[in-house]
């Protein structure tokens, strides 16, 4: 593996409307969708320029496990030395597989669990592929985050599987007291995990994704005119201000204008 154990390095997009969702990312941040063929189920990957972000999949009629259908999500993925092994030692710590692990070609190997708490999270071993470029650009992934209504089990959970160095930032967030940590340390930090019992709903925990607009009040707009829906915010803070979008299918993601970012007083 050529990314540190337990990094965040791939995201994808499960569609029940894949034409839609192409339209309304295409129209928000410019993405161009490459379909890879009919061998790989007509995945497409998704560049932001010419840097990769991630990939893109219909998965209209799919069902899940317990047999109801697969909804529109945006998905995590970490990565890991070993997909197999790591799969097995996520077992022994209270995970249940969702994905088998699986080769995506020679661009690497995959599987997808849920953590004791019920969030999904994927495992990505590179092949010839490493995962999404980090530019920080507009249009690019630029933060991820676990909202778990059981921190204490995540933080476990994330140690022991994936390896990560939890470290707790000195300051609460907006003035709030609910704890959040950091894989790293600030400067070199590639996700975080929150506390969020007490103040989000079951269904709306688990991770999120993170992507970099130009300015809040200009990709909000752009938002309702391609037909997605702003769920919450824009809300202000020292990492930029920020907002929960839905898109036309249901897939919610967080938008960030990193350029209007406000101190902490």
């Amino acid at each position: 593996m050529s990314r540190p154990l337990g990094t965040s390095t791939w995201l994808d997009l499960n569609s029940t409307d894949l034409a839609a969702a192409k339209e309304f990312y295409t129209g928000l941040f410019g993405w161009r969708f490459d379909d890879a063929g009919e061998g790989f189920g007509h995945y497409n990957m998704v560049y932001n320029g010419d840097a990769l972000v991630g990939g893109a999949m219909d998965v209209s009629g799919m069902t899940c496990p317990a047999g109801d259908p697969l909804p529109s999500s945006w998905s995590v993925y970490l990565a890991v030395d070993d997909v197999d092994a790591r799969v097995a030692t996520a077992l022994e710590h209270g995970a249940t597989v969702v994905v088998e692990p699986c080769d995506a070609g020679d661009s690497g190997r995959f599987a997808v669990v849920l953590d004791p708490t019920g969030a999904a999270i994927g495992l990505w071993s590179a092949g010839t592929i490493d995962g999404y470029e980090f530019t920080g650009k507009p249009g690019s992934p630029v933060w991820f985050e676990d909202m778990s209504l059981e921190f204490d089990r995540s933080s476990e959970f994330f140690t022991k599987v994936f390896g990560a160095n939890l470290v707790p930032m000195s300051e609460p967030m907006e003035g709030d007291s609910f704890p959040y940590a950091t894989n790293g340390t600030p400067d070199s930090a590639t996700w975080g995990l929150c506390d969020a019992a007490g103040f989000m709903p079951a269904e709306a925990a688990g991770w999120r994704i993170y992507f970099g607009v130009e300015a809040s009040d200009a990709a909000i707009a752009r938002v309702q005119e391609l037909g997605g829906t702003v769920l919450d915010g824009p809300t202000d803070s020292p990492f930029g201000r920020i907002a929960t979008i839905a898109d036309p299918t249901g897939a919610t993601f967080q938008i960030s204008a990193m350029s209007e970012a406000v101190p902490e007083a």
